[in-house]
């Protein structure tokens, strides 16, 4: 079968490139040789492209070969410019001036450039990947799969991210980190990101930055780093946007408009979305071995199945007014709604160590959650007449993220499962957090060094307001449960100042800061109040060399880790009666301490090579217990959490028209503390890779591949399965590349695949698996509109809370 599929493939290649032969336009051809000017010799690998000359807009470009000659081909019918570009050589534009349809640009010399490096970047006119002192990042307009993929798939391509077989987003492995849009805390990720992602086209998206050493300017949060999502805002005088829309067999439809506005000294941009859950049908096995003093007493076995469905919405929006050349207001207001249904039915046997069948019950669940968010923003800028780069802004931003959740459990075939002490009962839980913010930053540059200066207030109000009513079997009315219902209510406030200076030389960029944080606490929680606070200095480091056509950074970072809502709230579900879940108002924050290094070379192949090493001594870990043949799940402040990675990161061409990106890590953890008087100890290897393979045929046909591995996780009582995912996409551009049609088949060999998670204790021994949708098919329509080539003026700086602990679920993948 595989062998029919791949003499298919290239069949299918071979007709698309002949009809691309007969049918091409003709075509003009550019060719020179590169010669730098001091050594006078040929100089390799530089970057070659040609524009429209009327709009700058990129045509086509390539590297020069070893020997500095290159030659570019391009429709005629338009008049083009010749640019010429490599690290540390004055960038030369040369008119194309044709003879007949070819133009000989003859020997082209480069000199050194004069100008100050600031960072290093992969040597292309539209550069998918840059590194910098304190990140790296990924353009993801350069990615011509952009338009065939969610942003949540965009992730996987991302250096040092991946996406595990649950849909959750790793950053080096780790679900510690958080996630700005915009250099932000938004509403759209409070809870669950990856389901906003998912359903979100990349089209969206200018970038993704992924920052290992955040400077001090930014909130302490977030253990292994900063993923910050930069949406489009492009525009001058007029308009532009996009339409996308997308049906997917397994998760059904959605639509997005993307649109910016500019007229006069007023701006606008924004997208917004909408779509349909389609109610997707899990099957769920769980399996638990429960022991008394290392002999097995009982074997527990659950089975079921579980429906999903529902319908979400979105949207953004960011108002600029330029009230005169250095001062500058903008706004910005976001929203999320997303309402799901949930049911199924779970049947549960309990068998004694002779095995003989010695409780069961079959429970039907039904389940109701509503989850919202909006954030509001003013950002006030004020720049200088004598000094353009000294900026002062001030911000102020609200946050608003609930979310209401109500499940009902009925319980039939009852054996040796009574009523009176498990009725069928309702729960409800309104939980979430409202939160103000101040914030107060200065930029001072100076001719060789940009000091940077803020303050900052975080005012965050966590609330839970959660019950249970039982229902009575004599009189068959719900009754509440008082002990069982309460409210909790836990206030946070994080006042900060930060300082940190950059200083650039030749080759040479370093970056050093410190912030100073105070958090006060106070929580009441069934009349037991709680009032503390402590404080925090966080250090954090970054050095760049810049070579040729290379950089080696090095970085240190201390960063927090505060528990979030979702960790605190002690509210207990109780849906499946034999597996009890709950928060620990309890918590303290984790504290951990990060070095980077990392090696990039943008010579003749981009390669990105990284070395990381943490550690904590108080990480927060999710850890089980057995109480009564019951399994209560809960989280705490466990011993040492060590991390020691490398990664790496490649994007080469193999032949013209084919791009090849390896996004790849590996780390070993090693963890271990005591909880309910016992000791756990656990270590081993986790690790991703993620490949993609782009040919383009011609100027209007792509093929990809995508192909991606992960490993599963390593906790402190047992591991994940590991996961598979390929992705194949049909690309087809139509009226002068303005619409867009993409046909893709996400991993097409099976139409389930089970995720398994395994925990051992002194007590038992569980392994549960849920057998999620895994093959589906897609068609993806996208329609660009307008003409715009500047860019709407915004703040420098705004406010970015990314000092709470992303804790979210996430649920199927969405092309």
């Amino acid at each position: 079968m595989k062998q029919f599929l791949l003499i298919l493939l290239c069949c299918c290649l071979s007709a698309f490139g002949y009809a691309q032969t007969q049918n091409s336009p003709p075509s003009i051809t550019v060719r020179g040789t590169i010669i730098d000017s001091a050594q006078n010799k040929p100089l390799g690998y530089v970057t070659v492209a040609l524009q429209d000359a009327a709009t700058h807009a990129p045509v086509k470009s390539s590297l020069a070969k070893d020997n500095g000659t290159f030659e570019l081909k391009a429709p005629e019918g338009k008049t083009y410019q010749l640019v010429v570009a490599f690290i540390g050589y004055a960038t030369r534009v040369l008119p194309v001036k044709l003879t007949g349809n070819e133009f000989d640009a003859g020997k082209i010399l480069l000199g050194t450039s004069n100008k100050e490096l600031k960072e290093v970047t992969i040597t292309a006119v539209k550069p998918v990947m840059k590194q910098e002192v304190d990140r790296l990042s990924y353009d993801v307009t350069a990615d011509p799969e952009s338009k065939a993929v969610s942003a949540l798939d965009m992730m996987r391509k991302v250096p040092l991210l991946s996406v595990d077989g649950d849909d959750k987003i790793r950053l080096k492995g780790s679900g510690n980190y958080k996630i700005l849009i915009n250099g932000k805390e938004s509403a759209l990720m409070a809870k669950n990101p990856s389901d906003v992602l998912k359903a979100m086209p990349a089209t969206n998206i200018e970038k993704i930055e992924v920052i290992t050493t955040p400077p001090a300017k930014y909130d302490a949060e977030g253990l292994t780093g900063i993923i910050n999502i930069i949406t489009k805002k492009n525009a001058d005088q007029g308009y532009n946007g996009s339409i996308n829309t997308r049906y997917n067999t397994v998760w059904g439809p959605g639509y997005n408009l993307n649109a910016t506005v500019k007229q006069g000294k007023f701006g606008l941009s924004g997208y917004a979305g909408f779509g349909t859950q389609k109610d997707v049908t899990a099957a769920t096995h769980n399996t638990q071995t429960q022991f008394v003093n290392q002999a097995v007493s009982s074997i527990l076995n659950q089975n079921g199945s579980n429906t999903f469905g529902g319908k979400y919405k979105y949207a953004n929006a960011e108002l600029s007014y330029e009230i005169d050349s250095l001062n500058l207001l903008t706004g910005s207001f976001e929203i999320f709604q997303g309402h799901f249904d949930q049911s199924g039915q779970l049947q549960s046997n309990r068998t004694n160590s002779a095995g003989i069948l010695d409780q069961a019950y079959r429970n039907l669940v039904t389940n109701n959650s509503k989850d919202k968010g909006a954030d509001i923003s003013v950002n006030y800028q004020r720049s200088f007449k004598n000094h353009k780069d000294e900026l002062l802004t001030m911000s102020y931003k609200y946050s608003y993220s609930p979310s209401d959740q109500t499940n009902t459990n009925a319980f039939t075939n009852r054996f040796n499962f009574d009523d009176t002490d498990n009725p069928d009962f309702r729960q409800r839980n309104n939980a979430g957090n409202r939160e103000h913010t101040i914030q107060l930053d200065y930029v001072y540059p100076l001719k060789k060094i940009n000091i940077e200066a803020g303050a900052k207030a975080i005012l965050r109000t966590n609330f839970s307001d959660f019950g249970r009513d039982d229902l009575d079997p004599t009189t068959n009315e719900y009754v509440p449960n008082e002990s069982q219902t309460s409210t909790f209510d836990y206030h946070q406030d994080v006042t900060s100042v930060y300082n940190s200076y950059q200083i650039k030389l030749t080759g040479w960029t370093a970056k050093a800061g410190l912030r100073i944080e105070h958090t006060a606490i106070s929580a009441d929680f069934m009349g037991t109040p709680l009032d503390k606070g402590y404080n925090n200095l966080i250090p954090s480091i970054s050095l760049q060399r810049s070579l040729k056509s290379s950089s080696i950074n090095l970085g240190f970072t201390q960063r927090i880790q505060r528990p979030g809502i979702y960790q605190l709230n002690p509210f207990i579900d109780r849906s499946n009666p034999k597996f009890i879940n709950t928060g620990n108002p309890d918590l303290r924050p984790e504290l951990n301490n990060t070095f980077e290094l990392t090696y990039s070379n943008f010579k003749k192949a981009s390669v990105t090579v990284g070395l990381s090493y943490a550690f904590s001594n108080n990480s927060i870990q999710n850890v089980s217990s057995l109480r009564d043949s019951v399994t209560y799940t809960t989280y705490q402040n466990l011993g040492s959490n060590r991390n020691l990675g490398f990664n790496v990161n490649t994007n080469f061409s193999i032949v013209k028209p084919l791009t090849v990106s390896l996004n790849g890590q590996i780390s070993h953890v090693w963890l271990k503390g005591t909880y309910n008087g016992q000791f756990f100890k656990n270590d081993g290897y986790i690790g991703n890779a993620f490949a993609s393979f782009t040919y383009k045929l011609g100027e209007t046909y792509r093929l990809g591949y995508n192909a991606g591995f992960f490993s599963g996780d390593v906790n402190l009582q047992g591991k994940t399965s590991n996961f598979i995912y390929n992705s194949y996409t049909v690309a087809k551009d139509l009226f002068n590349k303005k619409f867009t049609v993409t046909l893709v088949a996400n991993n097409p060999y099976s139409k389930y695949r089970a995720y398994t998670n395994s925990s051992r204790t002194p007590d038992f021994i569980q392994s549960t698996s849920t057998d999620n949708p895994y093959r589906h098919f897609a068609i993806r329509l996208n329609y660009k509109f307008g003409k715009l080539n500047g860019e709407i003026k915004k703040n420098q700086r705004s406010i970015n809370n990314d000092d709470t602990k992303n804790s979210g679920k996430s649920s199927g993948s969405n092309n």
